[in-house]
């Protein structure tokens, strides 16, 4: 089973991914906790290209760096993972590149979802996890971070971060099936518990993940 948790910055995706894999591995379930675009060490050296004091990227280099950083992602950790029966958790995948440069860039979805097909062999998630979180909070709590260093997008405008939003709900609505969308101003443990309980619900009943 993959599972993918989005939002903008400061909604506690890397909490609750921390959280959830806790609670499956208590389970005795065989958990790979990952993250973009540094799930890799090649993807680590990508991320470094986008430090707050470096070179900016323009736009569609961005895309291309982090479809480079998906599809190693995908190859060196992703599938085999789910090969051999895993569940792997990644903070952010395919709808972080929609929502971040098609949303706040402005580049066309549609080529956009064509390259993470592409970069991702066409594999989407079983379920995916949107934490909603107004851009005041979401900037306040991503300025009070400390184990993270910043980079380049948190210094964006707020109407960036709006748009990114925006564009992330949107997904949302046309994938009720696959994305949850979560109140980010809700406490963390209330968040890891409604992840918890729907996740335990989809493997109690499901068959081990299937390639697409």
């Amino acid at each position: 089973m993959l599972i993918t948790v989005e939002g903008v910055e400061g909604s506690g995706k890397s909490t609750q991914c921390r959280r959830l894999a806790e609670s499956l591995r208590a389970r005795g379930l065989d958990v790979v906790l990952t993250r973009e675009p540094d799930g890799t060490p090649m993807g680590a050296a990508i991320r470094r290209l986008f430090a707050a004091d470096g070179p900016t990227p323009t736009p569609l280099t961005q895309v291309f760096l982090f479809m480079a950083a998906r599809q190693q992602h995908v190859a060196e950790v992703i599938r085999p993972a789910l090969s051999r029966g895993a569940v792997v958790l990644s903070d952010r995948y395919a709808d972080a590149t929609v929502a971040y440069q098609g949303g706040g860039r402005t580049i066309p979805e549609a080529f956009l979802t064509s390259l993470n097909e592409w970069a991702t062999g066409g594999l989407r998630p079983d379920r995916t996890y949107l934490i909603d979180v107004p851009i005041e909070l979401g900037l306040k709590r991503a300025k009070q971070r400390t184990e993270v260093p910043p980079d380049r997008f948190e210094s964006e405008s707020r109407a960036f971060f709006e748009a990114v939003r925006a564009r992330y709900l949107e997904i949302a609505r046309r994938e009720p099936e696959r994305i949850v969308v979560l109140r980010g101003t809700d406490a963390e443990e209330t968040l890891a518990h409604q992840i918890r309980d729907d996740v335990h619900r989809i493997l109690s009943g499901r068959t081990p993940n299937v390639q697409r």
